[in-house]
């Protein structure tokens, strides 16, 4: 853990070669890790396939956004009533979806997700403010900054945490705290008897119910944990960005987090948040690359090799960086189904192999055995 926050806190120095570092992003790469952490938890450890978990995503949005405007524009009563009403709205439709599993699990959480995203888009306008999407306004009651007399007097308010602005790095560090706290909770989780029938639920969920568990309770458990933790996503989405519209909640945005997880690697601890920071990185990295950016990078070339590696690489940046996901991603499952977690484990399975570590774990296998048959 110490070494994960210590990662995390100090992402805006080590990504700013990599062209990284500033706030918009780091805050992205926090956020879509929550997010892809939560759904790791129902699709990594018991292989539900959720296609609907943007629902939550959006729920928490739209339940920050109207904190701010009722409440407060102290980001503390915002991420608990987005949390806590994202958890609800999971509650209710995973008991209901829970009662089939495998495709058409996966179906059922799709078509909830499409049925929230039209409700937002159109009939419950009033609330969600249908395409236009729910914003501040200086109108807004806001309750409780109204009972400290805190007024603003020009302009929109910003949201803060008991006056430190969550804009810039200081949104950043916010949300790396929220993803710290998220990882821990995720850690204990993995690793407590809850999530051991989680992994037995996937192994063999008949086999689990002959034993006499009830894998029901498990299942609708991890559904509502997940869900809360894609609605603090949401929620924090609205912390560094105070609005929210029903495009969060697309069947696209579930099956973005689907990729996270998968390209990561379901079922490990680090995974996901790696898939999410490898998608993102690309999505406002190599989307930003044009021609002319290319043949700057590769101008210490001689001009023909320049000309043939631009030629090459430009296809896969710009308006075409979906290809270059869409080419790693099927480089991924096809030779590392477990995920970037499976291709480093390989590695430091090499490399131990080649500094002797491997021969001298099993020499010492070897004495275990001989003493063990010696008594």
């Amino acid at each position: 853990m110490l070494v994960f926050a210590a990662v995390v806190l100090s992402a805006p120095i080590w990504l700013t070669p990599l062209g990284a570092s500033y706030p918009d992003l780091l805050q992205k790469f926090a956020i879509f890790g929550i997010f892809a952490i939560g759904f790791n938890i129902l699709f990594g450890l018991t292989g539900y396939l959720s296609f609907g978990h943007a629902t939550f995503l959006g729920v928490g949005s739209y339940t920050a956004v109207w904190a701010f405007k009722l409440l407060s524009m102290n980001v503390i009563p915002a991420i608990l009533l987005g949390t806590a009403m994202s958890g609800l709205f999971a509650l209710a439709i995973g008991y209901l979806s829970l009662r089939r599993s495998g495709i058409y699990f996966s179906i059922l959480t799709l078509a909830f997700a499409q049925m929230s995203y039209s409700l937002a888009y159109s009939v419950l306008t009033p609330i969600t403010n249908g395409e236009t999407g729910l914003q501040l306004s200086q109108q807004d009651p806001r309750v409780i900054d109204g009972l400290f007399g805190v007024v603003v007097k020009d302009g929109l308010p910003s949201t803060n945490l008991f006056t430190i602005s969550m804009s810039g790095l200081s949104g950043f560090y916010f949300c790396a705290v929220m993803l710290i706290i998220a990882f821990y909770i995720s850690l204990k989780i993995f690793r407590s008897p809850f999530g051991l029938k989680l992994r037995a639920i996937k192994s063999n969920q008949t086999r689990m119910k002959y034993t006499g568990f009830n894998t029901r309770p498990y299942l609708l458990s991890s559904f509502v944990i997940s869900g809360m933790y894609a609605g603090l996503a949401g929620s924090l989405m609205a912390v560094t960005d105070p609005l929210a519209g029903a495009e969060r909640m697309q069947w696209t945005a579930s099956g973005e987090v689907v990729l996270m997880t998968i390209l990561g690697g379901a079922g490990t601890l680090v995974g996901p948040l790696l898939g999410a920071t490898i998608i993102k990185y690309f999505e406002n990295i190599f989307s930003a690359l044009n021609l002319g950016e290319l043949h700057k990078i590769f101008a210490s070339l001689p001009d023909t090799l320049e000309n043939i590696v631009v030629a090459i690489i430009n296809p896969f940046v710009g308006e075409g960086w979906h290809l270059m996901l869409g080419t790693l991603f099927m480089i991924i499952v096809i030779f590392l189904p477990g995920g970037i977690m499976e291709g480093l484990t390989r590695v430091v399975k090499f490399i131990k192999g080649i500094l002797g570590f491997g021969k001298k774990q099993a020499v010492a296998n070897v004495e275990v055995t001989r003493k063990g048959e010696a008594k």
